[in-house]
């Protein structure tokens, strides 16, 4: 029988690292949410000196969770997937106390105006290094190679760990559902793509920020294309009958869907119809009305 949600956070290992593969280790912080499932994981590869990933937010008890996990070893890098508080804040501290440099993403702060959907930007991250697609980090039995993969966020990146055909997918793949694509900076036509470029890859498990590590990842990414192409068919079969705004196509893609996350379930419609526009498959009638393409 599945857990629900309040037993499944009951039961978390929250501050105990976790062994994951012989390389990789995993401190779970305790800010379960909608957005973030149990919470945040945070990777922590290597041994003796090692590289920390997606330090979390800024909370005490998280950090102090690191560093003794960490304990007697040297963390040489803070890796960060991308800027959304739940993933860079701690960064901060974490490299006041031990030195390590920061890299990984570029910086980005946005301002949006939607219905969040996610945890808002990190204003504090300033990398050492911003890592380009392709640039690797290494250690002592270890390497980290940037794998650029814009969409959830312009600035996302995963990082393949070669030794054991892994990739810390952070908030691209997840485990436990599928990601938030939010405009402006979340970018469907971006994220298609950056689906595409996992696809010709060859890892064999995936350990995303949140949720579970992945072990069928190309089954998963095929079924994330597939779903994201039957939500792109059911708004051009809406616009058949003509022009519609996006509350109305809400209003009926998510009918099951509790009312309360309708304002959120608008924000990946928008992204659809943005990346649909890009291709000329449908246009703007109104400020917010769409219809299909003349």
């Amino acid at each position: 029988m599945l857990m629900n949600i309040e037993d499944a956070i009951a039961a978390a290992p929250y501050a105990e690292p976790e062994r994951v593969s012989p390389l990789v280790r995993r401190v779970l912080a305790k800010n379960p949410s909608a957005f973030t499932y149990l919470g945040t994981g945070t990777y922590i590869v290597g041994s003796g000196t090692v590289a920390v990933i997606d330090p979390g937010p800024d909370d005490d008890a998280h950090l102090t969770a690191i560093l003794a996990a960490t304990q007697g070893e040297t963390i040489s890098h803070i890796l960060v997937t991308h800027t959304h508080r739940d993933h860079s804040p701690l960064a901060v501290r974490l490299k006041a106390l031990t030195g390590a440099d920061v890299a990984g993403c570029a910086e980005l702060v946005m301002e949006d105006s939607g219905p969040r959907m996610d945890a808002g930007f990190d204003p504090t991250y300033a990398p050492d290094h911003v890592l380009q697609d392709g640039e690797s980090v290494t250690g002592p039995g270890w390497t980290l190679t940037a794998v650029h993969t814009p969409g959830h966020t312009s600035n996302h990146l995963c990082f393949a760990l070669e030794e054991e055909k892994a990739l810390f997918s952070g908030d691209h793949i997840m485990g436990w559902s599928t990601t938030v694509v939010s405009p402006p900076d979340g970018d469907m036509t971006a994220y298609m793509a950056s689906l595409k470029k996992l696809q010709s890859r060859d890892e064999t498990v995936y350990y995303p920020t949140h949720g579970d590590p992945v072990t069928n990842p190309q089954k998963l990414v095929r079924g994330y294309i597939v779903h994201r192409r039957q939500r792109e068919n059911q708004i051009l079969k809406l616009l058949e009958d003509g022009e519609r705004d996006i509350p109305a196509m809400v209003a009926t893609m998510y009918a099951m869907v509790s009312k309360k996350l309708h304002g959120a379930a608008g924000r990946s419609v928008l992204a659809h119809l943005l990346d649909l526009e890009n291709r000329g498959s449908v246009e703007r009638a109104g400020a917010d009305t769409w219809r299909l393409a003349a």
